[in-house]
C-alpha cells in the first residue's frame, strides 16, 4: 500500500512542520525554504517546481509515519 495515496503536499508538509519544526526539517532536509524565512506556502510553492526537493520531502514523511502515530 502506497502510503502518499490521497494525501496532499499541503498536508504532508504540514504533518512534518508540526511534528519536526523548521529548524529541524532544515537540517534533515538541505533546502532554502526551510531555513530562510520558512512558511508552508513558500515552501509549497519551492516543492510543487522542484521534483528532487519534493521527493526528499515526501521520503522523509514516509520513514516518519510511524513517529506521527507514536506521539
Amino acid at each position: 500500500m502506497d502510503p502518499l495515496h490521497g494525501i496532499t503536499l499541503k498536508a504532508i508538509l504540514e504533518k512534518l512542520v508540526d511534528y519536526y519544526g523548521f529548524d529541524t526539517l532544515g537540517e534533515l532536509i538541505k533546502i532554502k525554504c526551510f531555513n530562510e524565512n520558512p512558511s508552508i506556502k513558500s515552501s509549497l510553492t519551492f516543492l510543487r517546481k522542484t521534483e528532487w526537493a519534493r521527493k526528499k520531502v515526501e521520503e522523509l514523511y514516509v520513514r516518519s509515519i510511524k513517529k506521527f502515530d507514536a506521539r
